[in-house]
């Protein structure tokens, strides 16, 4: 909004023409989420409190995690909507309101954050969630409608870019449909899975916003682009601003979600923000370097699989619990010490995401 009012005005107020660049108003939205989140905490915490919206701890049986986790029984959970408040807030503000990009990933992002809500909801009031099946459904609708729009929209692309390689790309044409679909269910159900642990999800996925959002920049600038040798996405630099937005508003929830928690963001949070940054990932043509970036989020997605094969093929564990953070919590490691561990890892991971632009 930001944008279209006052970048009209630049040849008449010149410092109106700060609202051009992508980066100052990428700035500009990292700064109002942020302070959007700080300043509307106490009235989200009562109005969850108030709806008694507090988590309801279930591992299944598994009694030493039970023990573990005992002492976070009724603390206020979907904070999500807060995270989701915040960014929209932040992005239509700052972003530009005829950019593609925006609207796809807003509409995953709510989209997800709507089917999280209604997971949510239930639990807290019923003590049992979506079934697994209604929850899939719902994600895989949701990819297939962005992947469809993206296909049929005449002026985006429906490659693959590889990373580490200057000229292979390969159009999937009407397949990236189911492409866009499987990226986004993974994206939004690894997250979820790794929302086990205070501040380790958010964290996480603060660190991918960065790396995205920097990304989003340079894909969206033409001789960057063609300097990197990656695809030159007309217009996706945009995202950068939806990008920092939600860094900001990640970085505000994590104020108040670092060990000991004060709010869990809940499948709301997870499932939108896990979805929203496979949304801007396929749309900037770097899912790959999202399986990179998101290391921690494929280790355990991929423990929970692995998990599942173990044990229906030859009847025992392979890990000590799934997802991962569970089975480190059960060799004996402190929760915060698991949580900042793997913050590093993901930030080297985020390092070698960069490596790769050059690795070409």
């Amino acid at each position: 909004m930001i944008y279209h009012l006052f970048a009209p005005l630049a040849s008449l107020v010149p410092i109106f023409n700060v609202t051009r660049y992508i980066t100052f108003r990428s700035g500009c939205a990292f700064i109002t989420s942020f302070v959007f989140v700080l300043a509307t905490w106490s009235y989200a915490l009562e109005w969850l409190q108030k709806l008694h919206m507090t988590e309801t701890i279930d591992m299944y049986g598994h009694k030493a995690l039970e023990g573990l986790y005992a002492g976070k029984k009724g603390t206020p959970t979907m904070g999500g909507i807060l995270i989701i408040v915040a960014v929209l807030f932040s992005t239509l503000l700052w972003a530009r309101w005829d950019n593609v990009f925006i609207w796809l990933s807003i509409m995953t992002m709510v989209g997800l954050g709507a089917l999280g809500f209604a997971d949510d909801y239930l639990k807290t009031k019923t003590g049992k969630g979506l079934c697994r099946r209604d929850k899939l459904m719902g994600q895989i609708l949701i990819g297939l409608i962005v992947g469809g729009l993206v296909v049929f929209n005449k002026d985006m692309s429906t490659t693959w870019d590889f990373p580490f390689f200057k000229k292979i790309a390969i159009d999937l044409g009407l397949f990236y449909i189911f492409w866009a679909a499987l990226v986004i269910v993974a994206t939004s159900n690894a997250v979820n899975f790794t929302d086990g642990l205070d501040g380790l999800a958010i964290g996480t996925l603060t660190i991918n916003f960065f790396i995205f959002g920097i990304l989003a920049y340079v894909s969206g600038n033409v001789k960057i682009a063609k300097y990197l040798f990656i695809p030159y996405v007309p217009g996706s630099g945009e995202l950068a601003v939806l990008c920092f937005a939600l860094l900001g508003a990640g970085l505000g929830f994590l104020w108040f979600n670092a060990y000991p928690a004060q709010v869990f963001m809940g499948d709301v949070g997870a499932l939108s923000l896990g979805g929203v940054i496979g949304a801007i990932a396929l749309l900037i043509k770097k899912e790959f370097l999202l399986f990179i970036c998101g290391g921690i989020f494929v280790a355990e997605a991929l423990s929970v699989v692995l998990q599942m094969i173990w044990i229906n093929c030859f009847k025992k564990k392979l890990f000590k619990a799934a997802p991962l953070h569970h089975h480190l919590q059960l060799m004996g490691w402190k929760e915060n010490k698991i949580t900042v561990r793997l913050w590093i890892v993901a930030i080297l991971c985020g390092v070698l995401t960069f490596l790769t632009l050059k690795l070409r």
